[in-house]
């Protein structure tokens, strides 16, 4: 019971204002301490495959650092990868007009108009990415080869028109009318 009544004080003690613990504090942070930086933060969780954790880093960059390019493309690719396109493409065609020498963003805004279907100026920015980085990243290479493949293949094929389809026929002189088979 002495031994009791003798760490009560110690206790209160270790809750005074004074000795820098404060009840709002989360356990086991420093507030001395420096923070991580928020972006480092979220391309570690992006590596770790937490694409929400890595969104909620970045944002907190966004907040610390300001909106730079790389902060968008960051906030861009971790929407990709939430699947969140309509966002992504947002945020990313915004760090493109801030930076248009900005190979993550070009190189994600890519991945994002590809995953739309927009195949053709998908490639443009795959371009554009492949021409800045000099053609030194192999998953841009990679991106800009199936985006010209897809591209290519998009475009209209007489020989896949079905049977029964539409005709043009000429009328009289520079007159033409299109026909349909029924």
């Amino acid at each position: 019971m002495r031994t009791l009544l003798l760490l009560i004080p110690v206790a209160l003690a270790a809750c005074t204002p004074g000795s820098g613990v404060s009840r709002n504090q989360p356990y086991g942070v420093d507030p001395r301490g420096e923070a991580v930086d928020g972006l480092m933060v979220g391309h570690r969780l992006m590596e770790a495959k937490q694409p929400e954790l890595a969104l909620k880093a970045y944002l907190r960059a966004a907040g610390e650092q300001g909106i730079t390019t790389d902060v968008l493309s960051a906030i861009g690719s971790a929407n990709l990868a939430l699947g969140r396109l309509g966002q992504a493409e947002q945020i990313l065609r915004r760090a493109v007009e801030q930076d248009n020498s900005s190979v993550p963003a070009l190189n994600n805004l890519g991945v994002v108009l590809m995953e739309r279907g927009n195949f053709g100026e998908a490639r443009i920015y795959f371009q554009q990415a492949f021409a800045l980085d000099s053609g030194q990243t192999d998953s841009i290479r990679e991106n800009l080869k199936l985006a010209i493949a897809r591209s290519e293949s998009a475009v209209y094929d007489p020989s896949q028109e079905e049977e029964g389809g539409f005709r043009l026929v000429r009328q009289e002189k520079g007159k033409y009318v299109l026909l349909t088979q029924l």
